[in-house]
């Protein structure tokens, strides 16, 4: 059968990457279009129509698939390959991440900020994870999108596989010494990478750093981060900043959830033979980025970033 790729997440054009091995047999694939049966599957346009699959045969039976009461389809489980850390089976499948941050209808009303919470997908609208902050209530309104933070990252049966920890650090480049960072742990207390900022005077700049932290991947951004209409794009690039090698990208969510929310759409994609550590030091890196240029407390605009 010919090889099938997927039809990239909105946005994307998979333009300077190369997806690499492809899902195996066994997986459903899906072909493009309008999604479609999913509930909460947002507007990612996908249609689950299964294919690649022998003549006359139906498709392959899903296992471990847990029902969810509200309809939400969950991404099966993978079986694990060696040497990976538990729950990080489903990143060996994918190449594109879809993060939703939900509404806290809390924070639209009175401006109290709560503990973010957000469903991670894969292109084909399938939860992969949820992600939930756990932050003290008065760090979260008093330091505001610079607060230190912890977020925990659960798998499909509940199991807490990810944890990112981001300490207090400064929120300008006037101070090169202690600039934003976020360490990522796989099993929790398990370190598997870090994302650093870099001191650039206007550019947003991080690099992806292993659990050895050396430097394996750079981040560089636009220089006026300002999603008005468009989408903005992080891109990730190899060591010597000259190929692409993925992107984040913060997405578009139209003019009432922009200006009265601070809810936020990601996308993210990697190569599909990426390292499984740094495709979840990527997801870190994604987080961090949200809450240094695209946060905010209330009804304020406080944010931080290169500049504050």
């Amino acid at each position: 059968l010919p090889a099938h790729n997927p039809a990239p997440a909105p946005g994307f054009s998979n333009v300077g990457y190369a997806p690499g091995n492809q899902v195996p047999y066994g997986y459903p694939q899906y072909a493009p279009g309008n999604f479609q049966g999913v509930a909460g599957a947002g507007t990612y346009g996908f249609q689950a129509q299964p294919m690649g699959g022998p003549a006359g045969l139906g498709a392959p039976p899903v296992q471990n698939q847990p029902t969810m009461k509200d309809g939400t389809i969950w991404m099966p489980i993978p079986p694990p390959p060696p040497n990976c850390p538990p729950g990080l089976e489903y990143l060996t499948q994918i190449d594109q991440i879809l993060i939703h941050q939900q509404i806290e209808l809390l924070e639209i009303f009175i401006g109290f900020e709560s503990n973010n919470k957000y469903e991670i997908k894969n292109a084909l609208g399938q939860r992969v994870y949820f992600a939930a902050e756990d932050t003290d209530c008065c760090t979260r309104n008093c330091c505001g999108p610079s607060r230190p933070f912890t977020i925990r990252i659960m798998d499909n049966l509940g199991r807490e596989v990810i944890t990112l920890q981001r300490p207090l650090r400064c929120s300008s480049c006037c101070f090169p010494c202690c600039l934003q960072e976020i360490e990522i742990q796989a099993p929790p207390g398990t370190p598997v990478g870090y994302v650093v900022q870099n001191w650039h005077p206007c550019l947003p700049k991080f690099t992806i750093q292993d659990e050895r932290r050396t430097d394996i991947l750079k981040i560089s951004g636009p220089c006026v981060v300002c999603s008005c209409c468009e989408d903005v794009n992080f891109e990730v690039k190899t060591l010597d900043e000259i190929s692409t090698v993925g992107r984040i990208s913060k997405q578009w969510t139209g003019f009432l959830k922009e200006a009265f929310t601070d809810v936020d759409n990601f996308g993210i994609t990697f190569p599909m033979d990426l390292d499984v550590k740094m495709k979840a030091v990527m997801i870190g890196a994604c987080f961090l980025i949200d809450y240094m240029f695209f946060e905010r407390v209330g009804d304020t605009q406080q944010r931080t970033g290169v500049w504050q």
